[in-house]
This record gives C-alpha cells, structure tokens and sequence, in this order.
C-alpha cells in the first residue's frame, strides 16, 4: 500500500491517511494481517506530526477497519466486504450520503449521472456485484 499526503489540499491530513487506507482496502490491496506503517514511522517520511497519524489510526480503530497492538501496531482487521454491516454504520453512512447527494444535486448532476459515477467507482474497487 502506496499512501500519500498533499500538504496544500484543504483535506485535514489525518483525512488523507484515513481514506487512503480505506480506498486501499476496498481495493484489495490491503488484506486482513496487513501491518500499517508505524505512526511515528509515517509521520517521518511525511514530515509531519505523528499525532496527527496516531488521529487517522485511531478513526480507523474506531470503526473496526484495524486493531492496534502494542507488539505488532496497526493491522488491516477486515477485508473488503468480510462480516455483516453494523447498523451504526449502515446509519451514519447514509447520513453522510444524503449530504453528497445533495451537493451532487445543488450542483446540477441528475440522478443517471450519480448512478453512473458510482457504478465507475465500484467496479474500481472490484466490488459492484457484491452490492
């Protein structure tokens, strides 16, 4: 797994850590047992605060994307599409979805061309059939 920052992007950093992390794993490149860098390790090649690490990890902790381990650190916990979808999340992801589709829609992008996009950016993750 590739990760990458942009320092100019107005994306909080910890964002960009998290989402890649996420994307990586929808798209199969990131497996169950995968170690992550380590915070203070990503943080050096990034030049950045290993806080500011340690706040994407713990997002990603905190929704059962990975474990942490004093021994082994941060591991990949699922993979894509493993287990059944907590409620929780089920709830506040669709919470977050109507806010995108009502940027989508405020923006001028019909329904065929929402249902286009997202068909495109399943099928990059490999995963349009399984939903």
């Amino acid at each position: 797994m590739n990760l990458t920052v942009d320092l100019d992007s107005e994306v909080p950093i910890y964002q960009q850590i998290r989402d890649q992390v996420l994307e990586a794993i929808a798209r199969g490149e990131a497996r169950e047992g995968d170690a992550l860098p380590s915070t203070r390790q990503l943080a050096a090649d990034f030049g950045i605060n290993f806080h500011t690490v340690n706040k994407a990890y713990d997002l990603l902790r905190q929704q059962g994307v990975i474990r942490i381990n004093r021994k082994s650190g941060a591991v990949i916990r699922r993979d894509a599409g493993s287990g059944e979808p907590d409620p929780a999340f089920v709830a506040e992801w669709q919470r977050r979805m109507r806010i995108l589709l009502a940027e989508a829609t405020v923006h001028g992008l019909t329904a065929a061309d929402v249902r286009a996009r997202c068909d495109e950016l399943l099928a990059a993750f490999g995963k349009g059939e399984s939903l």
